[in-house]
């Protein structure tokens, strides 16, 4: 609680910027709401930083006055100096509004002074009580970043940026400003501020105005001798815009004499009162800060036992090494009904690892590890090469029943890989729900999903890391060799983590809406894909080799002839060779340098010499064409070829993308390059078992339809409808043309703008596509948009939502989250808006497809099939089929996905489905 203490030179004030904490919180932290709906993502963040702050202080720089300070809401007397004055500032976002007096009250809470004053700015506040402290000698930290504050630093004044954990003094004031504190006025009057719509002097930027004021001393004394500039354009707008700068001193000038109404005296500090403090947390429903204040304060603390919030205590968890202990275990879990499970194992392929141990949590803190197949584990059990351990398989049929019991429900972070671990020991995993894919549908593109950084967001618990217990590099150790002690830590703790983030996550699942998304489209996925991951794909070893050799001549021929334009032998794989030869020797136009000073050769600089006729660029473009074939593709997918099952095993990846496509690895499958007759071959190497074809069943232009119906674009759908030929219908009603006999070369244009409209193009990125002036591809751009004014309101209506809420859904309610569309760079806000006209398409067209691979398992054993589910590859499903039934795999596969989308949603336009079989990939594709 605040006290009143008179403030003299013993004295430390310290005067927080609440407005910018505010705004921290709000974009630090994803969305969060109480159960009653309200949204207090923002209070949560405010409440953590001003407790951190409070904690930190405590000791060497703990203050004896402090107070936060607030703008109010409204115009302040700057307004009337000139009326544009923060006039571009966007509203404040929708969910934030209702937190700004619930800040307010977070404040009173901790017994904080809670300021502000129609009027006036914070930042008048703040230098007022700045000014009164310091001339009381007192010592004053004002916590911000805010640059603008940074004119009132000096020797008793210091600045506390607590996202850098940094503090500002002078020295740090000229670091910034290129000028001493009583200058800074004096720069941003020359260089304005955008952000607050202070006008300052067009085409001076800091470095310029501190050079000025460095050089004439003060704003007064520059402008009265402007004529002596020498550059023409900085005179003129000197001269010109003389008053707008002297009004954009007035605007950065802060007041120092603003009429306060609360005197210093009374923001002495004292510790929150517990009641209060711990009554409003509790009401907001922040259980892991309530927790802390309680402990902080001495309060009456919960029973730890079964809270998610409690500290996280690994001293307390139990390894078991006897099998009556490991029934104990099994029969608290069925008590319980609800169990978190995680695998250790020696590798991190799903197929190729062996378990060396499973943990269980039956409630958060209560965790156990049952070691299965640890080689060593120093002393813990008495030495030896081997601790004691329940054998292999009396474990795994003690808990088979338990993994398998439907009335116990499984929690899993990143559960896949654990149900295909476990299905490898006849262990079928079920139900589950897993962690990674709740926080996946809650806040996607918010943060990661793994189970590290969601234990620090929503437990503030920073869990052991891998190279913590196996070490790192060469002297990295298998988990089948750590100490049973230190493996206890680890892998319980995991389990005990996956339950509590379960706990906090899984609530909120269906007061937000995300229920039928998670349940119908998320939680069968980790299934699915581990079945494919095991199942892989059979590849051709041989006829990779013989690729490889292929690729590597061609690579011969294009070093030869690259030798041969340049004039003499170099590295086609070092870009400073490269650009020293083309630029230096060659002194080709359009050439940049990179931030080291050497010059680029990247794929962009070399395709615009390349469509300017020169030889060379397209030569070393060629040879890295072959070169990625060989080394990404030919040479590395021989070498994931899995020795005992001769097939490739790619792992799936279900919480890596905003829009909800999969992604997968080691090998990367996705971006097998399909555009060139080269690439193309790669495909043939993906093989049937003898007797068995490859069947591949592809959405045909799915997003292009999902547009047609997203945005209701008559003509489009009409067109979809008639099955008509699209990009030729586009051509046709953009530059009328008949269809019949249509230029190709025109159909080509339309296609790429059709393509090209989804992911938001901008005429410049069209013309670099089509090889044409960046005129030109506008002019394609606007006749697109006369006739389909649907798809041009459709892009404005996304991008006035992102703006609005932060995100932006696919018609089956997946969200995703923008932020980078509140970023201060123009381009990340531009790319922003382009994700957000894409991400409800492609992420569309993602859930149909996701809806497709959930169901095909189940039609394929009920049409008694003998096919098997490999791949998923964007928009296309690839099968292995016995060869006399791909005529009904192909019927089967077309008829379940061209109806994923029902009954959930009735797309408008018929979803079409082209399915073919061959004896390899390419074949069948």
């Amino acid at each position: 609680m605040a006290v009143e203490r008179k403030v003299d030179a013993t004295s430390h004030v310290y005067l927080i910027d609440g407005s910018g904490y505010i705004f921290r919180a709000y974009h630090a932290l994803p969305p969060l709401t109480r159960s009653d709906g309200t949204p207090v993502g923002a209070v949560q963040g405010f409440c953590n930083m001003l407790w951190k702050l409070l904690e930190d202080l405590k000791g060497e720089d703990e203050p004896s006055h402090l107070a936060v300070i607030f703008d109010y809401s409204g115009k302040s007397f700057r307004n009337d100096i000139y009326p544009d004055y923060k006039a571009h500032r966007p509203p404040a976002p929708e969910d934030l509004v209702p937190q700004f007096s619930i800040i307010r009250d977070a404040t009173r809470a901790f017994g904080t002074p809670c300021i502000e004053m129609e009027g006036y700015e914070a930042d008048d506040l703040i230098a007022t009580y700045a000014r009164q402290a310091e001339a009381k000698g007192a010592k004053v930290t004002i916590v911000s970043s805010d640059k603008d504050l940074m004119q009132l630093v000096g020797d008793r004044v210091t600045m506390f940026d607590t996202m850098k954990n940094k503090r500002i003094d002078p020295a740090g004031v000229v670091e910034k400003f290129g000028v001493g504190p009583d200058k800074v006025i004096e720069v941003q009057s020359l260089m304005g501020d955008s952000t607050d719509n202070v006008p300052g002097v067009p085409g001076i930027g800091p470095k310029t105005a501190s050079q000025l004021i460095g050089e004439y001393g003060d704003l007064e004394t520059l402008l009265s001798r402007a004529e002596e500039i020498k550059q023409n354009k900085r005179r003129e707008n000197l001269i010109e815009f003389a008053d707008k700068a002297r009004i954009s001193k007035e605007l950065v000038t802060l007041k120092t004499d603003v009429p306060v109404e609360n005197g210093l005296d009374e923001f002495g500090t004292a510790d929150p009162d517990p009641d209060t403090l711990v009554g409003f947390l509790k009401e907001m429903e922040f259980r892991t800060i309530t927790r802390r204040v309680e402990e902080a304060l001495g309060g009456p603390v919960a029973d730890a036992t079964g809270d998610a919030t409690a500290p996280v205590d690994r001293t307390k968890y139990e390894y078991v090494t006897k099998l009556a202990d490991l029934e104990k275990w099994i029969e608290a879990s069925h008590a319980a009904g609800i169990i978190a499970v995680d695998t250790e194992t020696d590798s991190l392929s799903a197929v190729a690892s062996k378990l060396v141990g499973v943990s269980l949590a039956t409630a958060p803190g209560k965790a156990c590890y049952i070691p299965l197949d640890h080689g060593t584990a120093g002393d813990l059990l008495g030495g030896g090469d081997r601790p004691e351990q329940i054998p292999m398989d009396q474990a795994i049929a003690a808990l088979k029943p338990l993994l398998e019991d439907k009335s116990v429900l499984k929690i899993g972070q990143n559960i896949k890989y654990d149900l295909a671990v476990l299905s490898r020991y006849g262990i079928r995993v079920a139900p589950y729900d897993d962690t990674m894919l709740l926080s996946y549908v809650l806040e996607s593109g918010l943060h990661g999903h793994g189970m590290d950084e969601l234990s620090e967001l929503h437990l503030g618990h920073t869990p052991l890391s891998f190279k913590e217990v196996c070490g790192s590099g060469k002297s990295q150790i298998s988990f089948a060799e750590v100490d049973l002690a230190k493996a206890t830590e680890y892998a319980a703790e995991d389990a005990d983590v996956t339950l509590r983030l379960w706990e906090i996550l899984k609530p909120s699942i269906a007061p937000k809406g995300k229920l039928t998304l998670y349940e119908t489209i998320e939680r069968p996925m980790p299934q699915i894909l581990s079945g494919m991951e095991l199942a892989g794909v059979k590849v051709d070893k041989a006829q990779l080799s013989r690729m490889s050799s292929d690729f590597a001549q061609k690579m011969a021929e294009y070093e030869d002839k690259a030798h041969e334009l340049a004039g003499s032998k170099f590295n086609l794989g070092s870009p400073k060779q490269l650009g020293e030869i083309l630029f230096d020797e060659m002194g080709l136009p359009g050439g940049k340098k990179t931030k080291t000073g050497a010059w680029s050769t990247d794929v962009s600089v070399l395709e615009g010499l390349a469509n300017e006729g020169h030889e060379l660029p397209q030569a070393i473009l060629s040879w890295r064409s072959y070169a990625k074939l060989k080394s990404t593709y030919a040479d590395a997918l021989g070498a994931a070829i899995n020795p005992d099952t001769g097939r490739v095993h790619t792992s799936f990846s279900l919480a890596s993308t905003s829009t909800g496509r999969l992604a997968s690895s080691d090998p990367n499958l996705m971006n097998i390059p399909i555009r060139s007759e080269e690439g193309r071959k790669i495909r043939e190497a993906f093989v049937a078992e003898p007797g068995n074809v490859i069947v591949a069943a592809d959405y045909s232009q799915i997003e292009l339809r999902l547009l047609a119906h997203i945005a209701d674009v008559a003509a489009l759908k009409e067109a979809f409808r008639r099955g008509d030929d699209i990009h030729a219908m586009t051509a046709s009603e953009m530059f009328g043309v008949p269809v019949e006999g249509m230029d190709p070369m025109v159909r080509r244009k339309a296609k790429a703008i059709n393509f090209g409209i989804i992911y938001g193009i901008s005429a410049f990125g069209l013309a670099n596509n089509l090889g044409i002036e960046r005129d030109e591809a506008k002019t394609f751009i606007e006749k697109y948009f006369e006739k389909f004014p649907g798809v041009k309101t459709y892009m404005d209506e996304k991008r006035e939502e992102v703006k609005a809420r932060g995100y932006v859904e696919t018609i089956f309610g997946r969200r995703a989250h923008l932020p980078s569309i509140k970023d201060k760079n123009p381009n990340m806000r531009q790319f922003a808006e382009r994700q957000a006209i894409n991400a409800p398409i492609q992420g569309s067209a993602a859930d149909i497809i996701r809806r497709a691979m959930i169901r095909l398992p189940g039609a394929i054993d009920k049409a008694g099939l003998d096919a098997r589910m490999l791949l998923q590859v964007h928009d296309e499903l690839v099968f292995e089929v016995p060869e006399h039934e791909a005529d009904d795999m192909i019927a089967l596969a077309k008829k379940v996905m061209s109806g994923a989308a029902l009954p959930a949603i009735d797309i408008s336009v018929p979803l079409e489905v082209d399915a073919r079989a061959g004896a390899h990939w390419g074949e069948a594709h």
